[in-house]
């Protein structure tokens, strides 16, 4: 499948014509943040990195993200961090949208496109730099690593999405896949990131209740989902948060494919302290 279509142009600032109403919403089981929101005027920066601004759309906070914090991160050239990640305890994911950059992890340079994907293990030492003349964007997912006694971390994974032919859900004739950059059955790693791809037409059949929270970044199309009892329109761009059990279906009317990058947390008992 082409990565060429990511949505990336988020920024800028709308004019003073236009209208006030928004589909952003924020409640209590889900929140939708949609492209429009991420102007120049709600961008972080960061201490050690240069060059760099991020639109933070979801964070550990009360009612809302429990498990884990994503960023758009956008790079100028030259600029980036030998000391990206602050904290000992925290693994990540970086997935990029919109031009190239490096990441070096172990002694190796890793060259990293639109579609590329890195896991990066707790308490690794990792920088990454834009090297080329054009901005790069990715998304940045940060968890707090959950370690299991008598188990080994997981390993760093490098690859692109081209690796990774969408695995077809069970009798729906290819119009539901998933592109899974982990293995389900490995228990090392308690997140995972998969993008997800529906052709129009494709629906999720049914109000899926589940304990997994979930992270969805409209990659591509557009498509109605169902959050909790309200439905939405979503497109390219859009962010969408599901605590965890929120009921969740969707349609995707085309007339072009609908994707979306997917974090959920995994493979961990439920925490009852």
């Amino acid at each position: 499948m082409s990565s060429s279509n990511f949505y990336s142009s988020m920024g800028g600032l709308p004019p003073q014509t236009e209208l006030l109403s928004s589909k952003a919403v924020f409640t209590t089981a889900y929140a939708v943040i949609p492209r429009s929101v991420m102007t120049d005027i709600v961008t972080s920066y960061f201490p050690h990195w240069e060059g760099t601004r991020a639109w933070v759309i979801s964070r550990p906070l009360t009612g809302f993200s429990e498990t884990f914090s994503q960023y758009i991160m956008e790079v100028q050239p030259g600029g980036g961090s030998d000391r990206p990640e602050p904290e000992k305890r925290a693994e990540g994911v970086l997935f990029v949208v919109d031009g190239e950059m490096t990441v070096e992890f172990d002694g190796k340079a890793q060259q990293m496109r639109p579609g590329s994907f890195a896991f990066l293990p707790a308490g690794s030492c990792w920088a990454l730099w834009n090297k080329s003349a054009a901005p790069v964007k990715f998304h940045w997912i940060r968890k707090a690593f959950q370690e299991v006694e008598g188990q080994e971390p997981p390993p760093a994974i490098f690859t692109h999405e081209e690796n990774h032919p969408p695995q077809p859900m069970p009798d729906t004739d290819g119009a539901w896949a998933t592109t899974r950059f982990i293995d389900t059955a490995d228990l090392r790693y308690d997140m995972h990131v998969t993008i997800v791809t529906f052709e129009p037409g494709g629906v999720i059949p049914f109000m899926e209740t589940h304990v997994m929270e979930h992270g969805l970044y409209v990659l591509e199309g557009r498509a109605v989902y169902r959050l909790n009892k309200d439905w939405v329109e979503v497109e390219a761009g859009d962010f969408m948060w599901l605590r965890a059990f929120c009921p969740q279906a969707c349609y995707a009317g085309g007339p072009g494919r609908f994707r979306y990058l997917l974090y959920k947390d995994v493979n961990r008992h439920m925490p009852l302290w």
